[in-house]
C-alpha cells in the first residue's frame, strides 16, 4: 500500500529519453493525475524557492545566470560529470520534491496518481508507490531523441546517458515494463493493456469531459464537449486539414501529438464543429490549436471549450492558463478580456514556472494570452 491510502500510486521511471513523459501523458489521458517530479526538482531550485540558496552554497555562484536564476545547463555539466556532486544535489532536492509530491497527491481528486521521476528508485518516493512502471528503449533511439528533440550535441547526450544506471537495473525492479522502441500506437497498446490489468473494471478516461451545453435558451440540446481518444486521430486530422489551412496534418501526426497533449472536441448532432489542443504541464495549462467549422462561430463555441479547459485545469490544480493565438483571433482583445485573458509578454509573468511554460510553447508570430486560475499557489512553500 502506498503512503496515500485513498490513492493508487504508479511510480514511473526510466533512463533519459526512453519516453517517460509520453507514457505519463498517456496515463493522464486514460484517467490518472500526473506529477512530473523532475519538473518539481527544477522548481525547487528556482530563485526564491527553498533549494535555491542551498544549491548555490554548495556549488558556487558561477552556476547563476544574469537574471539571478540557477543555470541548469551549467549545473548539469557539473553534476553529470561527478557522481559525488550529483549525490550532493539530490540530498538538497529530493526531500523538497517529496514534500511537494505529497501535497499534490493529497489535493488531487483522482483516485489514481502517476509520479514520473528519472531518479525514482533512488528517492524517498519509491517506497511510497503501489507499483513501479519502467520505460526502456534502445540506446540508439535514446541518442537520436536527445539530439533531435533537445538539441544536444552527441558528446553531451552520451555523457547524460552514461551518468545513469543501466536500464536493466531499473527493469529488474519494475512491475510493468513499457518498451518504447516503435510507434506511438505500440506504446499506447502497452499502456492501455497494463492499465486494464491494474483496473479491469475501470472505464478508460475517467477524467474525460462529456457535457451538454446550450447555445441559446429555447430548450434545444446544444453541442457536446468531450475528450478525444487516440482512435479518433484520423477524424481529428481530417477536420483540422479541412478547416485550417495553416495546420494541415495527417492521422500519424495527430496520433504522435497524443503523446504531448489532449484534444477537446465540440460536436453538434455527432458532427465535429470545433476543437482545441491543450495540455497541462508543471501546473500550467496551455492551449495552442483552435479550429472551428463555419457551423458554429468562435464567439459561440470557444467559450464553451475554454470553460471545460478551465474546469479540468482546476481539477488538475493548475495555477495559470496560457493561450497562443495568431491572426484574427489574436486581434480580438475584447473577446478574450470577457473570458478573463489578457495579452502578456513572457518576461511579465510573475512565476518562473509560468515563464518556462510560455517559452516552451510559444510559436513565432503568435500572441500569448494569460489568466491566473488560482491565487493560492499550491507549491509556493516549496
Amino acid at each position: 500500500m502506498s503512503a496515500w491510502p485513498e490513492k493508487f500510486v504508479i511510480g514511473l521511471t526510466g533512463n533519459i529519453a526512453t519516453g517517460k513523459s509520453v507514457v505519463r501523458r498517456m496515463l493522464e489521458h486514460i484517467g490518472a493525475f500526473g506529477i512530473d517530479a523532475d519538473m518539481l526538482s527544477n522548481r525547487a531550485i528556482q530563485k526564491g524557492a527553498p533549494g535555491y540558496q542551498a544549491v548555490i552554497d554548495v556549488f558556487g555562484r558561477f552556476i547563476v545566470d544574469e537574471s539571478g536564476q540557477i543555470d541548469r545547463s551549467r549545473l548539469g555539466q557539473l553534476v553529470f560529470s561527478d557522481p559525488e556532486a550529483l549525490l550532493m544535489l539530490e540530498s538538497i532536492v529530493h526531500p523538497l520534491v517529496r514534500e511537494a509530491v505529497d501535497v499534490l497527491v493529497r489535493k488531487s481528486k483522482n483516485s489514481v496518481v502517476v509520479v514520473e521521476a528519472i531518479k525514482l528508485l533512488e528517492s524517498p518516493i519509491y517506497q511510497a508507490c503501489d507499483v513501479i512502471w519502467v520505460t526502456t528503449s534502445e540506446p540508439s533511439r535514446q541518442l537520436k531523441r536527445l539530439q533531435d528533440s533537445r538539441g544536444m550535441l552527441k558528446e553531451e547526450a552520451e555523457m547524460r546517458m552514461a551518468a545513469q544506471s543501466g536500464q536493466e537495473d531499473k527493469v529488474a525492479k519494475a512491475d510493468t515494463v513499457i518498451f518504447n522502441n516503435g510507434s506511438i500506437e505500440s506504446t499506447w497498446e502497452q499502456v492501455r493493456a497494463a492499465w486494464k490489468l491494474l483496473f479491469p473494471e475501470a472505464d478508460e478516461g475517467s477524467i474525460s469531459t462529456q457535457v451538454t451545453r446550450k447555445l441559446d435558451s429555447d430548450g434545444v440540446q446544444g453541442p457536446k464537449v468531450r475528450r478525444a481518444r487516440p482512435g479518433q486521430a484520423g477524424y481529428i486530422a481530417d477536420f483540422i486539414s479541412a478547416h485550417h489551412e495553416d495546420l494541415e496534418t495527417s492521422q500519424e501526426e495527430v496520433m504522435d501529438s497524443f503523446g504531448d497533449k489532449a484534444y477537446l472536441l465540440l460536436e453538434v448532432d455527432e458532427r465535429l464543429v470545433g476543437l482545441l489542443g491543450w495540455k497541462v504541464e508543471n501546473l500550467v495549462a496551455r492551449v495552442d490549436d483552435i479550429v472551428f467549422s463555419p457551423e458554429v462561430s468562435v464567439d459561440e463555441g470557444l467559450p464553451i471549450l475554454m470553460d471545460e479547459v478551465e474546469k479540468a485545469s482546476n481539477e488538475l490544480q493548475c495555477e495559470a492558463a496560457l493561450i497562443f493565438v495568431e491572426g484574427a483571433l489574436a486581434a480580438r482583445q475584447e473577446f478574450w478580456a470577457e473570458l478573463g485573458y489578457r495579452a502578456r509578454e513572457i518576461q511579465d509573468l510573475d512565476a518562473g514556472a509560468w515563464q518556462e511554460a510560455a517559452i516552451e510553447s510559444f510559436r513565432k508570430g503568435s500572441v500569448m494570452l494569460f489568466k491566473q486560475l488560482r491565487n493560492d499557489r499550491i507549491l509556493r512553500p516549496f
